[in-house]
């Protein structure tokens, strides 16, 4: 299985397989762009070999090398406040949600989401292309997401969602100190008149769903702790209802009793995922940094 590993500034890193030519490295890995595209990337010194930038397209590359390809015109491409390009090519489009904003419209707000913001961005190019929600993070819950740019490849990715899936992993500011330094939280979910998820003690009385999620601490300091936490299941509000189940819930969730003053934010972030490409079946990895203000406030 072929590997891409993603930086975190966007940039794709390819190992060489066997020996060849730079030029007929990037005509593979690129079979869709034009030989002039191909020269624009050189030209415009975004082609690094082991770390050093090259120009020139008769390279010689050997097996071992890497290759990074720099993005950052991609992502220059949008502008937005809320969202960043982290990966974007025919198929799919990786994002960094900022928090606040809604992954996709509710019967309330339409335009102010991530879907319609990358619906316009994809229609600059062709007015006919389009985007697909392929899954959801809360609206105060930042982080990485993936869009798919076709109905076939978002049913490739929703209906074998947890095989093409590697890893996926939130970083969150809790309320307290966890139960242990890892562990697992398997508590059944369901959602209250007043649409909140609650861990149920009769969960066929209350039509709960199974919910799993495994948590490794971080850090802690002064009565808060930084954890990772990742989902063997993906409830609504999965992790937010199980942290407020153990007695700590995520620093500035209110609605899930957090009585933090001082967060300015719900401190829960979707900082690291992992994928086959649902065409290629290259894998993908991605990883943003761990906010600022979470370090500030352990």
């Amino acid at each position: 299985m072929k590997k891409v590993r993603v930086a975190p500034r966007g940039d794709l890193i390819f190992t060489v397989e066997q020996e060849c030519s730079l030029q007929q490295f990037l005509t593979e890995k690129f079979a869709g762009k034009s030989r002039s595209a191909l020269k624009s990337m050189l030209t415009h010194r975004r082609v690094s070999v082991n770390g050093t930038i090259t120009t020139a397209y008769d390279y010689a590359l050997r097996k071992g090398d890497r290759v990074s390809i720099n993005r950052g015109r991609v992502a220059a491409e949008l502008h937005h406040p809320m969202l960043r390009i982290v990966f974007e090519d025919q198929h799919i489009i990786v994002v960094d949600k900022r928090n606040g904003l809604l992954s996709m419209g509710t019967d309330r707000e339409r335009d102010k989401t991530a879907y319609s913001i990358l619906s316009q961005h994809v229609k600059r190019e062709d007015p006919s292309n389009r985007i697909f929600i392929v899954h959801r993070l809360d609206r105060e819950t930042s982080g990485l997401m993936v869009f798919a740019k076709s109905e076939e490849v978002k049913h490739r990715l929703q209906a074998d969602w947890h095989r093409v899936v590697i890893d996926r992993k939130y970083v969150a500011v809790v309320d307290g100190v966890m139960p242990s330094e890892e562990g697992v939280i398997d508590a059944p979910l369901a959602e209250n008149r007043n649409r909140k998820m609650f861990v149920s003690r009769t969960p066929d009385e209350d039509n709960a769903v199974d919910a799993v999620t495994h948590y490794r601490v971080l850090r802690s300091r002064g009565g808060r702790s930084l954890v990772e936490l990742s989902l063997e299941t993906g409830r609504k509000n999965q992790i937010r209802a199980h942290l407020e189940h153990v007695g700590c819930p995520v620093a500035g969730d209110k609605k899930y009793s957090s009585r933090s003053t001082d967060a300015g934010r719900v401190c829960l972030h979707a900082y690291k995922l992992a994928l086959y490409h649902p065409i290629t079946g290259e894998e993908l990895f991605f990883s943003t940094s761990i906010p600022k203000l979470f370090d500030n406030l352990i």
